[in-house]
């Protein structure tokens, strides 16, 4: 069976890496790592970005004051509507990679995660999201891996402060531009992270999926993690959507 245009650019753009250099930075950045134009722009704005366009009515519009301000797409609308992203997703070669960069077997997130594989979408002035952990409220690790898609803004960029949990290191922080194809590799638990406000006539997408180290998660966390996902990110019709 011939492979798709996606799964050849994925092994590609794997193959084409310095995983030696990459995995000391990564570790040496406390799990964190950011690869400029890991896939083609090209691939991107012809594979990936037309779906984006098309899910743009599907988005959760969502603000909590002081906190965040954007629009979601979850993982069950993402699954059943744009199959090419779960061809990256859910891609061998990908995943191969990103367990022997991060040293532990990882598994996708499950079926009824919402956030496993979702886009985000930051398209009025003033989208943003404050700083946050990408806390796993699984049993195991969880590692998000974040993708540019679009990319139409001078104010609207990542900013990330590594070591902020180190005492013995002082804080770097850094102010990333994700452009299309440009990927950021990260521990959930450990990089504190913020979205800048959107500016007039701009616009931002990202794509971020997520792999686990365990799947398993305790009830009460669960009830927390749904309610959160529900109000703060898709909605609650997103909890009926569950496989």
């Amino acid at each position: 069976m011939k492979a798709t245009p996606m799964a050849e650019a994925v092994e590609q753009a794997v193959a084409a890496l310095d995983f030696e250099r990459l995995r000391k930075e990564y570790w040496d950045q406390d799990e964190f790592v950011f690869l400029g134009g890991f896939l083609p722009r090209s691939v991107v704005e012809e594979t990936l970005v037309p779906q984006v366009q098309r899910l743009k009515p599907e988005l959760n519009r969502n603000f909590i004051p002081g906190h965040k301000k954007g629009g979601s797409v979850s993982y069950y609308t993402v699954r059943e509507k744009a199959p090419e992203f779960m061809e990256l997703y859910r891609s061998p070669v990908f995943i191969d990679f990103l367990s022997r960069l991060v040293n532990a077997r990882l598994m996708l997130c499950p079926e009824h995660d919402p956030h496993s594989c979702a886009l985000y979408y930051y398209t009025e002035p003033g989208d943003h999201i404050g700083f946050h952990y990408d806390t796993s409220y699984y049993k195991g690790a969880r590692y998000t891996i974040l993708m540019g898609l679009v990319d139409k803004s001078e104010h609207c960029c990542l900013v990330c402060q590594l070591y902020k949990d180190d005492p013995t290191r002082e804080t770097k922080e850094l102010s990333l531009v994700t452009k299309p194809g440009d990927v950021v590799i990260f521990n959930g638990d450990k990089l504190w992270h913020a979205v800048t406000p959107l500016g007039e006539g701009e616009e931002r997408v990202a794509l971020t999926m997520e792999y686990v180290t365990n799947p398993e998660m305790g009830p009460f966390k669960r009830i927390y993690s749904n309610l959160k996902d529900a109000f703060g990110y898709f909605g609650l019709k997103a909890l009926w959507k569950r496989a």
